[in-house]
């Protein structure tokens, strides 16, 4: 080959072996037909190969462009995958969503933002993780995640972090307990109750010990456990009494009694994104679908 082919005359070749003559090749390229024979000349002549004669008036390809056209087919359809990537990127950005939570959020928040996501991206991938917050900080400074949503700071200055919402701890009893018919609960009404508590490092489990201290509150007994949603569950079967996050307390709404607490015990939500890439255009339409729950 004396000269290489140049992209306007391998798609010219192209386009005359898809219609079989250059005024078909012409009007699929938008272009006119002695461009189109212009261009063909060009390649047999950079080629020194005799790509195409002619029968009845007709163009008819030889052995070696039915050959070339397989080479050249194989490449134009991984340009067709790529541009069709690109369009479907365009459209709704990467085709995956990776979603982090803590499993309060991804019982009171998350399932009506991924219900209203999934109808407006039906073609989008979705994968949640419900994590504890040492792990969703984890998984975030490693790329794991595109977006977290969590009831904890994680307090890196690397992350690109925000508090979207800020709600107050209530109290959660079943109906029918002695405090259920109050119009709210302070921490003195807790004393000699059944406590039913997050574990002692958790942050709202830290200040509502600190609560009960401070005012000389003390319990009958306590049970601990990791999920918010595991006090709702035992509060609705025993005399138990819990303070959570309103989150995963609104999940169980129809099963318990919810008061406000007081003195209030501020639960902060945060949203973060991983430090590493700009946020992709899924991960900031799902953080506004969040943002509209609350």
């Amino acid at each position: 080959m004396s000269r290489p082919l140049n992209f306007r005359q391998i798609e010219a070749f192209r386009a005359v072996m898809l219609t079989g003559t250059t005024t078909g090749a012409a009007r699929m390229l938008h272009t006119t037909q002695p461009s189109v024979s212009r261009l063909i000349g060009q390649i047999q002549s950079a080629t020194g190969i005799a790509l195409f004669d002619m029968q009845h008036g007709r163009l008819r390809p030889t052995a070696e462009a039915n050959e070339l056209f397989d080479t050249i087919q194989r490449h134009f359809l991984g340009l067709e995958g790529i541009e069709a990537r690109v369009e479907a990127m365009r459209r709704s950005g990467s085709g995956m969503l990776r979603i982090a939570c803590t499993p309060s959020l991804g019982l009171g928040v998350v399932p009506a933002a991924i219900s209203e996501f999934s109808l407006a991206y039906p073609d989008v991938q979705v994968n949640i993780q419900t994590l504890g917050s040492h792990y969703l900080r984890d998984g975030l400074q490693h790329g794991l995640f595109d977006l977290v949503l969590s009831t904890a700071a994680f307090g890196a200055t690397s992350f690109d972090e925000e508090r979207i919402h800020q709600s107050d701890a209530v109290c959660v009893v079943r109906p029918g307990h002695a405090l259920a018919s109050k119009k709210r609960i302070h921490v003195r009404d807790l004393q000699g109750m059944l406590l039913l508590s997050l574990n002692a490092n958790d942050e709202l489990a830290v200040s509502l010990d600190e609560l009960m201290s401070r005012h000389q509150v003390a319990p009958s007994g306590k049970i601990e456990t990791t999920y918010s949603s595991t006090i709702c569950s035992m509060t609705t079967r025993t005399d138990g009494v819990g303070v959570v996050n309103e989150y995963v307390a609104d999940v169980f709404a129809e099963k318990l009694a919810i008061l406000p607490f007081f003195p209030r015990i501020p639960v902060d939500m945060y949203l973060a994104y991983p430090p590493q890439r700009a946020p992709s255009r899924l991960a900031k339409v799902f953080a506004d679908m969040v943002r509209s729950q609350l």
